[in-house]
């Protein structure tokens, strides 16, 4: 497959995707773009996983290694967060502190807390602390989708 990248000084991104049949790579790609890559490989007892991004509630770095939590179960990345906060930054996931990406999709209730953090409540029930130095950009991003900027 070719592929051609143009650098515009003016305008909006734009992603054109040329196609002669819709194979099951040019779905892939497609998806990406969408910002609906559908799953992510980890691994669970020895044994390779795939995991639906939409399930995530969190991801944590916890000495070194790199976990996703859904509400069923923990699966081991082989993904830095810095890396994972680049390929999942346009789909609903945000970096809440130095070591955790929360999925907003999968946030049940907010609460401000004292020095400027905030308690996010996920739909399991488990409460994360969004830390002061990427709270603001949080409201932000929450203000935006609600329309209020």
């Amino acid at each position: 497959m070719k592929y051609t990248i143009n650098h515009i000084s003016t305008g909006e991104d734009e992603v054109i995707v040329n196609y002669l049949r819709m194979t099951p790579e040019v779905e892939r790609i497609v998806n990406f773009i969408k910002g609906e890559q559908t799953k992510l490989i980890g691994w669970k007892d020895k044994e390779q996983k795939l995991i639906d991004i939409k399930a995530i509630l969190y991801i944590e770095t916890v000495d070194g290694n790199t976990f996703a939590y859904t509400e069923e179960e923990i699966i081991k990345l082989d993904y830095t967060l810095a890396q994972l906060e680049q390929l999942l930054n346009d789909i609903n996931f945000f970096r809440c502190s130095k070591s955790m990406i929360i999925n907003i999709d999968k946030v049940d209730s907010l609460r401000s807390l004292p020095s400027n953090r905030i308690d996010a409540r996920m739909v399991n029930g488990e409460h994360i602390i969004i830390s002061r130095t990427y709270a603001s950009d949080f409201r932000r991003i929450l203000r935006k989708g609600a329309g209020h900027e």
